[in-house]
């Protein structure tokens, strides 16, 4: 009986999300735009998550490269660890590390401050007032964590590579110039356009799954609590089914 009220508790959830994310869709196109709020949440979200993200970014290429330094020397293949740590940087680690970095930073942040307020009421007191609390709340959160995730996951990849190049000039004593000319050579566009339109999604996917989960928060303060914890956790969860489904489909049209 509890697994069953489980599942039907889980695909009714599906249901709301789903219904969640067409409402999103149809306020997004429609007037009032909420300039200035967008921009204020792109800088809450964007300039405040660049020093995390770029101390996540560095020891990534630090540890990632220390790592695999050992074992290529035991091949003789030194020399390409510039071309093997910037393509799975760039395509696969960087994305994924970063954008579980900013769901911790981000979903939770949202979760807990629209969830204190709806349990303090001012999202009702704001559609009592005639202002449409969608519109201002989550509309603006969706889209400005879906335009900064990817380009803090730029910031937090290219810090990464120079992370990985101080290894190296340190460890095999490769010039920085030389160790950025073997990374350009071996990047293609094939690497960054699949893993750049992956990362909106990932964004997209925090901003609501963050807004849902904190504007349908109840249970008084321990529901902000939940909200916040939850946001997470979902958050985590679809970030890895996107970034197998974005793989597969990369697979079929790129080959790689």
């Amino acid at each position: 009986m509890a697994a069953s009220n489980n599942v039907k508790s889980f695909f009714e959830e599906i249901g709301d999300i789903a219904y969640f994310t067409g409402r999103f869709f149809r306020e997004v196109f429609k007037p009032p735009f909420e300039f200035q709020e967008l921009l204020r949440q792109c800088y809450n979200m964007g300039n405040r998550s660049m020093l995390l993200v770029g101390v996540t970014g560095f020891i990534l290429g630090l540890v990632f490269t220390l790592q695999s330094r050992p074992t290529l020397m035991q091949f003789g293949a030194e020399s390409w660890m510039p071309s093997m740590v910037s393509i799975s940087i760039v395509r696969e680690i960087g994305p994924v590390i970063i954008a579980l970095i900013c769901a911790g930073r981000i979903g939770s942040g949202i979760g807990a401050e629209l969830g204190s307020m709806r349990v303090t009421e001012q999202i009702d007191a704001m559609e009592v007032s005639g202002t449409n609390p969608f519109k201002f709340l989550v509309v603006t959160r969706i889209v400005a964590a879906t335009l900064m995730l990817p380009l803090l996951i730029l910031l937090g990849d290219a810090i990464a590579l120079v992370g990985s190049a101080l290894v190296e000039n340190i460890k095999g004593e490769v010039s920085f110039l030389l160790y950025f000319n073997q990374v350009f050579d071996s990047l293609k566009f094939s690497d960054i356009i699949p893993a750049t339109i992956k990362s909106f999604f990932f964004g997209f996917a925090i901003g609501l799954v963050g807004c849902y989960k904190g504007y349908y928060c109840s249970k008084g303060t321990v529901g902000v609590g939940e909200a916040s914890n939850a946001a997470v956790v979902y958050t985590s969860m679809l970030l890895f089914v996107i970034d197998f489904i974005a793989v597969f489909v990369t697979d079929i049209f790129f080959g790689i």
